[in-house]
């Protein structure tokens, strides 16, 4: 397996120590960051089942456990072929252990599905269901060494990725070409599950479209995640072709000059409100304060995106930084009618500042 599985299993125990300090029984972890986080293997449609005490089970397709073992620490795994026997296995485990309390993840995550919540609800009648996302959070917000190693690597092929983009962006090609040449080349350098998204015309989040083409005078903004053993780095670009107008070279000075504010004002022990309310401040005083999106960080690590949100979860603002988070800032573009403009890189918080990654 990829890491230390003494390094897993001490995170298994930790975990356990919340459920049990949280008088919940056991948890049974559904989304695919947080499997990994604890297993150390990415695995499709993920069912992992971590009681308060005693050793965490793995229920895997059948023909897979053996791969699964090969690239995990837990033995304990068991194979199913039907739905239905995953769902009566997890019935049978909550039961055998006499669970009464046990927690999900409320995430909007690739497998945290609504229905999979409604379903064991009906399952499981007389247990009471506890959302335990901020316990698998507030482990995953603060990197160890092996987790900054591999942020560190996943920097490296998100700045080949920006290359390459800056190479490809050419009057008349879609947003799809440039997408498709980054995303070969962060897979060829070892990134299994990047993120390219890339912008003609005032979108934050851009899934590129195959219709949309880049202007001979205009913006172009490019956000990459690239990953090295499933964790992220984040990193964003916005290109500049012809002339496209005073506004926008405006626009780039001011962003340029908020980011010096955020990265001398982000240190530790500070809130990520404080450094929030300058920069809105700032930006407002530059003239471009119907264009800032508030929320400048966000964390990063087995998602591109993670606690602290401060774009989309309003009280993560009151986060305060801590050493050994990962950073992305600043995240939200300016969004002006060019397009959105946007200068953004992963940071590694240190006690005596900020280690830039991209």
């Amino acid at each position: 397996m990829r890491g230390d599985p003494k390094v897993f299993r001490k995170r298994v125990e930790r975990f356990q120590e919340l459920l049990r300090e949280n008088e919940i029984d056991g948890a049974v972890i559904r989304t695919l960051s947080s499997f990994i986080y604890f297993t150390g293997t990415k695995w499709l449609r993920p069912s992992l089942l971590i009681p308060a005490e005693g050793e965490p089970l793995v229920y895997v397709i059948k023909g897979e456990a053996e791969l699964f073992k090969e690239r995990s620490w837990i033995e304990n795994v068991i194979e199913f072929q039907r739905v239905e026997d995953l769902m009566a296995g997890v019935v049978t485990w909550v039961s055998r252990n006499g669970m009464t309390r046990v927690g999900l993840e409320f995430g909007i995550e690739r497998d945290a599905y609504l229905i999979f919540l409604k379903l064991f609800e009906r399952l499981n009648p007389t247990v009471e269901i506890v959302d335990v996302l901020d316990l698998t959070m507030g482990l995953r917000m603060i990197k160890d060494e092996w987790e900054l190693d591999n942020i560190r690597k996943a920097g490296k092929i998100a700045r080949r990725g920006i290359e390459v983009a800056e190479e490809a962006i050419k009057p008349g090609r879609s947003e799809l070409e440039i997408a498709a040449e980054v995303v070969r080349e962060l897979m060829l350098n070892g990134s299994e599950d990047p993120k390219v998204y890339v912008s003609t015309t005032p979108r934050a989040h851009a899934e590129p479209f195959r219709d949309l083409k880049v202007p001979g005078n205009g913006v172009v903004t490019v956000v990459i995640g690239a990953d090295w053993n499933s964790y992220y780095a984040n990193m964003a670009r916005t290109f500049v072709l012809g002339d496209p107008g005073e506004r926008v070279r405006r626009a780039i000075e001011a962003k340029e000059e908020a980011l010096k504010i955020a990265l001398d004002e982000t240190r530790v022990g500070v809130s990520l409100a404080s450094v929030e309310k300058k920069l809105a401040n700032f930006f407002k005083e530059k003239g471009f304060g119907d264009a800032y999106l508030a929320g400048y960080t966000h964390g990063v690590g087995l998602l591109i995106e993670e606690p602290p949100i401060t774009t989309i979860v309003v009280p993560q603002r009151a986060t305060r930084v801590q050493e050994n988070m990962v950073l992305s800032i600043i995240h939200p573009p300016l969004m002006i009618p060019e397009g959105a403009i946007k200068h953004e890189d992963t940071y590694i918080v240190k006690k005596n500042g900020l280690e830039r990654v991209t």
